[in-house]
């Protein structure tokens, strides 16, 4: 690593001392207008400028909370950072979130200033947002409000340069809004020198990542994991970004971008999975070379390789692992996993054809990344080693307690939260239980009650019951979904009509994030009690042998269509 980026302090140091280092180089690449077009570092500094002159212009204060809620693009990227810049603290906003809910987050950290990409939404924040001064849209409004300015009438033509401004390391560089044990979510409060040193230690970890890469950005900017992993890191090793047009095309974009790291969730490779399993039938020869494939590449990979192997593997690779390397572009090098545990199957079926997945585990509070599997030494069973500066032991009942430059400064306007959070001697409790063995980490399991969907999403199910619960329609419910890619509810009630419930399921999670959704429902044929060791003797669900007793049932809910779509 160059001097210059070894000694940047701050995010915006960071990004100051990449665009001198490699000016000419390639950055970002984004569609627009129906074409992709390019930016080097020294024309995204130049674009940089023109959004903090803009932002000099509203006369905001160092300290000041400024919020986005934008897909992945070029101008997420540029408002963060010229945001950065002045001193501000950014505030991101899950695009796909409710505007109820969005509106708590915005008046929790009194939001000054909201770049939004749909003034649709605008009225129903308007009312519950009394600080915000100025909202900066993407799009052209429907109609005229005070508030409200496009983007086109609030950029100046240019700007004066970009300003590394008055923030320092331990300074708040941002608030993430995750999910809480109310239902209601909590501002983790982070630094520059929180993310800067997370980004660093994840580079060191993968040190085959160099500013010959391309990343392929398409989860979400908003959570912790993409923009450490898939932005800063990126920076750090002076990486071009290409922000992927949307889910819905990204089997195109991985395709004409050939992107060489992939920074992903389990639920990517869930959908590949069963869109790869569709097209071959059980039984079939197709079917049959893909299993084999599977079986003789997972052996190659753990150095078990039987006599055959070598005669089998060339075969294999070519009828069937190359189409998927294929389709992921054909010069991957780096797929990240991480947000959900990748399942076993997924694991063995993936690395199996080769992809170079390495897993890892974090969370928002940590910057978000606690450890990873290295290219060398990678076991997809654990969860890796924690990255260099990271402390890590395990606490009461074997739950995962981590320490080290990247941990939050803690939560906004909730001391309490905190304490519970970090203890006396600064360790962070994680909720997972763990067990590590010759340094490297194995989640077991969670000490809270927390469900965590495929795509990363955190869910508590005890308060989204108890909400169910209000509503005299459910004698006893179950939330379900733990690595999924949506939530499931079984169901004991007297009311027959799914639908129904699904509703008024739905309704009763209304002050809840809104990926907390109930997509699936089943009633059980029995209720939960103490006499059919259902139920603890003070009442509670025993989760694991509901889950195990309708292991059936759930699975088969899951395959049926979603009964509660557009409920």
């Amino acid at each position: 690593m160059a001097s210059p980026l070894a000694e940047a302090r701050t995010l915006t140091e960071l990004f100051e001392a990449r665009v001198a280092a490699t000016p000419d180089a390639p950055a970002y690449r984004r569609f627009l207008d129906g074409r992709w077009e390019d930016f080097t570092w020294a024309q995204a500094a130049r674009e940089i400028a023109r959004w903090q002159a803009a932002l000099k212009r509203e006369g905001l204060k160092a300290g000041e909370r400024v919020a986005l809620c934008l897909r992945n693009r070029f101008e997420w990227m540029c408002f963060d950072q010229a945001a950065l810049g002045l001193g501000l603290v950014v505030v991101p906003l899950y695009f796909n979130d409710r505007p109820d809910n969005m509106a708590y987050c915005l008046s929790e950290a009194g939001v000054r200033l909201l770049l939004l990409e749909d003034p649709a939404i605008w009225p129903e924040l308007r009312a519950q947002t009394p600080d915000l001064m100025r909202v900066v849209t993407l799009a052209r409004a429907e109609r005229d409000d005070s508030k409200l300015v496009h983007v086109d009438h609030w950029l100046p033509a240019s700007g004066a340069g970009f300003d590394t401004g008055p923030a320092g390391p331990d300074d708040l560089a941002t608030l993430v809004f995750t999910s809480g044990t109310t239902g209601r979510p909590k501002g983790v409060m982070l630094s520059h020198a929180n993310m800067l040193s997370n980004a660093r230690a994840a580079f060191a970890a993968c040190p085959l990542v160099n500013r010959n890469d391309r990343f392929l950005s398409f989860l979400p900017l908003s959570h912790m994991f993409e923009r450490t992993v898939g932005y800063y890191l990126a920076m750090v090793a002076g990486a071009e970004v290409v922000y992927a047009r949307g889910i819905t095309e990204l089997s195109e974009d991985m395709i004409s971008q050939r992107p060489t790291v992939l920074v992903c969730v389990p639920r990517i490779f869930e959908r590949i999975y069963v869109k790869m399993l569709e097209k071959l039938p059980p039984g079939s020869l197709k079917r049959k070379l893909f299993d084999k494939a599977v079986e003789v590449g997972w052996r190659r990979f753990k150095q078990e390789a039987r006599g055959t192997d070598a005669l089998w593997w060339p075969i294999l690779k070519l009828l069937v692992a190359r189409k998927l390397h294929a389709r992921l572009g054909g010069r991957i090098r780096v797929i990240v996993s991480g947000a959900a545990a990748l399942a076993p199957p997924l694991a063995r079926t993936f690395v199996g054809l080769g992809l170079p997945i390495i897993q890892g585990y974090g969370l928002t509070e940590f910057s978000p990344v606690v450890s990873v599997n290295r290219m060398d030494d990678n076991d997809p069973a654990s969860v890796g080693f924690p990255l260099e500066g990271v402390e890590v032991r395990l606490g009461e009942d074997g739950e995962l307690l981590v320490r080290g430059p990247a941990r939050m400064l803690g939560y906004w306007n909730n001391r309490e939260a905190t304490d519970a959070m970090i203890d006396a001697d600064g360790w962070l409790h994680t909720g997972d239980k763990a067990r590590i063995e010759g340094g490297r980490i194995f989640i077991s399991g969670r000490a809270k009650e927390i469900i965590v969907l495929s795509n990363g999403e955190k869910v508590p199910p005890g308060d989204a019951e108890q909400a169910i619960l209000m509503d005299p329609a459910f004698e006893q419910v179950m939330v379900v979904g733990e690595g999924r890619g949506h939530l499931g509810l079984l169901v004991v009630s007297p009311i027959e009509d799914e639908q129904e419930l699904c509703r008024r399921a739905n309704a009763a999670l209304n002050g809840f994030p809104g990926y907390a959704k109930i997509h699936h429902l089943a009633r059980v044929p029995e209720p939960w009690t103490v006499e059919n060791e259902l139920l603890t003797p003070t009442l509670k669900p025993r989760r694991n042998k509901i889950e195990q007793r309708y292991a059936g049932l759930i699975d088969n809910m899951y395959r049926r269509e979603n009964i509660c779509r557009g409920l």
